[in-house]
């Protein structure tokens, strides 16, 4: 590992990895999304999943699991009532209500830390079941 960014409040460490895939997505448009989980083995923020830029949000959310907590970021493009092509970022909180206790408050208490290092996230969602990251929510969000 070339070098990890430290999330204080949970010691908690991003990967390199993390922060690249988040770049890529944001300015080169190489990711829809990226899928993140938290090793609580090594205490590291990984990339679990990365959809490819043809992918769009149902392969997210079928890439969540059902009984455990991620993060995802997602590339969001629309266009505006102007006829404007806009993209936003959104930041997924999944937090199923079959996961582990231990997962949840391990999220919760180490999302901060993620948000910091990647910056440009627009929107977040909070989610313990698809309804609550559907994609009506998602176009609500982004107006």
């Amino acid at each position: 590992m070339a070098m990890a960014f430290k999330m204080a409040t949970t010691g908690m460490w991003v990967t390199d990895e993390c922060k690249n895939s988040f770049m890529e997505m944001k300015w080169k448009k190489v990711h829809r999304y990226i899928v993140f989980k938290i090793d609580e083995g090594s205490r590291l923020v990984t990339v679990d999943k990365v959809g490819g830029p043809g992918e769009g949000y149902d392969d997210l959310t079928a890439s969540l699991p059902d009984d455990d907590c991620r993060y995802a970021v997602f590339d969001f493009d629309f266009v505006t009532v102007d006829n404007c092509r806009k993209s936003k970022i959104f930041f997924i909180a999944w937090s199923p209500t079959a996961s582990r206790i231990r997962a949840k408050i391990l999220y919760a208490t180490s999302k901060a830390g993620l948000r910091r290092v990647l910056d440009g996230i627009h929107y977040e969602v909070q989610a313990t079941d698809p309804d609550e990251m559907g994609m009506d929510v998602i176009k609500d969000r982004a107006k």
